[in-house]
């Protein structure tokens, strides 16, 4: 990752720091099979937050099933969320990586829900971590 962000750690602590899962996924951009993320189908009150540094990215009340298999969501924190091209796998798409720390989390669509934002949020569940409202 070439773009300097707020947290900046070497890939060495990235690795001390994450599991070998979350690795592959944060730090070089892979995904989870579909329909097996912890947060596919979860629907407690809270938000949503980067595994590798915390920063809150999701409220609960912007989550939906999509049944694409990964968590949706149809609006992110405000700027919490950076975007970028993605050509990867013989397709355009936009890329959604942490803003706080470059974290690759998942993808964004225009197939939401029209009545809200109709923006779809595909993210990895190994990607994020949730609090639970108080």
């Amino acid at each position: 990752m070439d773009k300097k962000y707020s947290l900046e750690k070497s890939e060495e602590e990235w690795r001390a720091q994450l599991s070998d899962e979350e690795y592959r996924i944060l730090r070089k951009k892979g995904t989870e099979y579909p329909h097996t993320g912890k947060y596919n189908i979860h629907s407690e009150d809270g938000s949503y937050h980067c595994k590798a540094c915390d920063a809150k990215l999701f409220e609960s009340q912007n989550k939906f099933d999509s049944g694409c298999g990964w968590p949706s969501f149809d609006q992110a924190v405000e700027g919490a969320i950076e975007y970028i091209r993605d050509n990867t796998n013989g397709m355009t798409r936009t890329e959604t990586v942490c803003a706080n720390c470059g974290g690759h989390l998942g993808h964004v669509f225009d197939d939401g829900p029209q009545e809200t934002t109709g923006q779809r949020y595909c993210i990895n569940s190994v990607s994020i971590g949730f609090d639970i409202k108080k």
